[in-house]
Formats: structure tokens, sequence, C-alpha cells
């Protein structure tokens, strides 16, 4: 009797807290002159940076970040009759910062958005490498069991007994799916700001999706 080959997909999700979080915010002014412009935009990314830095020592909340230069551009404009207008300059600065205190950083983002001319352009929520390579094992360590258990009932099924498996392989390297999905991701949600109960900025980040897939091939005899 010859063996009987069986391929299957396995899967395994798993959900983590978040470690880190990296605001990203753009700090920008408009006007019709150009020194204004660029003025007020570089003395309130400096305020910025000053916040940012005094957080940043060894041990403190921020583990990293950075900041662009100033960038200044102009534009014409033209009115609702078509006429062109006067130039209007632009000048901007991108910053980022990583943090490892989510309470420290609901405060500053807090402070910081009351300043005039920031803007807060989103939040990443991270793992940090050590623990993203230990759970990266974990997940695809699981995904292969669960192929191993889907062969298993499948051979068991029919009424034989053990599996072997003679391949395994990121999805659709072993040649059955036409539209191969990635083998490992990490999906950071958004979170949900509250006011605590002192009146302060508070973070519900939801916990971080960690998904690995396999496709696995066995012989079942």
């Amino acid at each position: 009797m010859s063996d009987t080959v069986i391929t299957v997909q396995g899967e395994f999700t798993a959900w983590y807290p978040p470690e880190r979080a990296t605001v990203a915010l753009t700090v920008q002014f408009d006007g019709g002159e150009r020194d204004s412009v660029f003025d007020k935009t570089t003395a309130a990314a400096s305020t910025v940076r000053d916040s940012i830095e005094a957080l940043a020592d060894a041990s403190g909340p921020v583990t990293w970040w950075s900041s662009d230069s100033v960038r200044v551009w102009s534009d014409r404009p033209w009115s609702q009759d078509g006429a062109r207008l006067p130039l209007v300059y632009t000048a901007s600065v991108a910053v980022r910062a990583k943090f490892r205190d989510f309470a420290v950083l609901a405060v500053w983002i807090e402070q910081t958005a009351a300043i005039e001319g920031v803007t807060i352009a989103g939040i990443e929520w991270q793992l940090t490498e050590a623990t993203r390579t230990a759970v990266t094992a974990e997940v695809r360590s699981r995904s292969v069991k669960d192929a191993v258990t889907k062969a298993t009932v499948f051979a068991q099924s029919i009424g034989l007994g053990s599996v072997s498996a003679i391949a395994l392989a990121d999805p659709g390297m072993l040649g059955e799916h036409a539209n191969p999905s990635p083998d490992f991701g990490a999906r950071s949600f958004k979170s949900e700001m509250s006011m605590d109960a002192g009146g302060g900025l508070a973070f519900k980040p939801e916990e971080i999706e960690v998904a690995s897939t396999v496709d696995a091939r066995f012989v079942a005899r």
C-alpha cells in the first residue's frame, strides 16, 4: 500500500500587551512672511525637543527620539474668483519619540498638544525587539504544532496512524496556494483615549496581534 500524502496549513495567533509607544507629531506654521513663519516653527519645535530631552536620560520614559530639520516652502494660492493671491509660506518640523511609560506619554501629549502649531499625527504601539524575537519563535512553533494536529486528524479520519513531516515552508512555497500570505505578522491596533478621574488623558491600547502561518506536507501510514 502506498503512503498517503497530506498537505495542510498550520496557523496560530497570540496577543501581547504593547511595551513601547512611538508618537509622531508635526510643528507647522503658515503665513505671508517667511522669516516670521520660520521663527515661530523653530521656537515651537525647540520647546517640544526640550520637553523630550528632559525625559530621555538613560532610565527615563523616552527611549529614543528624532527630529527633522525645518522645511520651508511657499505656494501662491488661488482665490474663489480665480485670481492669484500673495505667496503663503509654510514651515514644518517632524518629531518622533518612543515612550516606555504610557502614563508619562499621556501627560506629555496633553501638554505638547496645547503648544501652538503642534499637531499630534498618531501613536504606533510596539513590542520591544527582545519580546518580538521571543514571541515570533513561540508563535511560529505553535503554528507548526497546529499543522501536525490537523494532519493527524486527517490521517485518523481515514483509518491511518502516525504522520511524518516531509516538508515545511512559508505560505505558498509548497505550490499549494496561488496567493501566499505572510508567514509572520504583528499588527498594533488603535488605542482608546479617555479622561481619568483627575481629568487627565489616559490610554487604553489594544493588545498587539502576532500571527504565523506555515505550509506543511506529511506522509501518513
